[in-house]
């Protein structure tokens, strides 16, 4: 009953993602504009000195853009279906309640993945390779920081159910998560104070972690780490989520 309810809901959320692709598609405009545009300045100070050091510096930092942007405001949908009392009546109805949250969640990660093969596949046309074992394993990042950000989303939504709240909390974070993180530059060209301050990011660990996949350190310290937090995370946050949903059908 578990996986077939999820199922029902992942294809439910699936095909209303076929009705409008567009803004999947636009998710993935900034990123790769980036990668155009942004990445090229840093050759100076990326290893190596040359367009694939830097677009292998720079990529890993623009996935994690599109995981954090896509999945942070996947809850904003939510609101509008609670206001509706779509989401109600679907929570006191015969379904397992979990399913209805992990549908959402599996079409967040499906998309996210598929966005990263494009920002991926962007990468590579500019002159970027990476193996298909550090390809699977920073695909499988991607779904993992999706699972936290999205699960996050969907919990604030129930538990905020206002898009303008919601979109103040979210901003508000999002930079300063964003810039410490190093997706720009990376954090070890800041000061100290800033290089401490990040530590407490986790979205650090997972940059820094597809920056050892794609210069094909499977053995770096922060692969192992960036997958313990996330998934650590997103299981908290897929708890929360569920419990909110169990409050607003009484």
């Amino acid at each position: 009953m578990m996986f077939r309810h999820t199922m029902l809901f992942l294809g439910y959320e699936l095909r209303n993602l076929f009705r409008n692709p567009f803004w999947p598609l636009f998710g993935i405009l900034n990123p790769v504009l980036y990668l155009l545009l942004f990445a090229p300045l840093l050759t100076g100070i990326a290893p190596g000195g040359t367009s694939v050091d830097a677009l292998r510096l720079f990529t890993p930092g623009a996935m994690m853009m599109v995981a954090l942007f896509g999945s942070l405001f996947a809850g904003f949908s939510m609101i509008n279906e609670t206001r509706n009392g779509v989401l109600e009546r679907i929570a006191v109805s015969q379904a397992w309640r979990p399913a209805i949250v992990l549908g959402r969640v599996a079409k967040d990660m499906i998309v996210l993945v598929v966005q990263a093969l494009a920002v991926i596949g962007v990468a590579a046309l500019m002159g970027l390779r990476i193996g298909l074992p550090e390809l699977g394993l920073v695909l499988l990042l991607m779904a993992a920081t999706g699972l936290f950000a999205s699960t996050l989303s969907y919990g604030l939504a129930l538990a905020i159910r206002d898009e303008q709240g919601m979109g103040q909390i979210v901003q508000f974070f999002t930079l300063p998560l964003m810039l410490l993180a190093g997706m720009m530059v990376p954090i070890a060209e800041g000061p100290d104070w800033i290089q401490t301050a990040a530590r407490f990011d986790p979205l650090y660990y997972a940059v820094e972690a597809g920056r050892s996949l794609f210069a094909g350190n499977l053995s770096d310290s922060t692969i192992p780490v960036a997958f313990g937090i996330f998934l650590g995370l997103g299981v908290l946050t897929l708890i929360w989520s569920v419990r909110s949903l169990r409050k607003l059908a009484g």
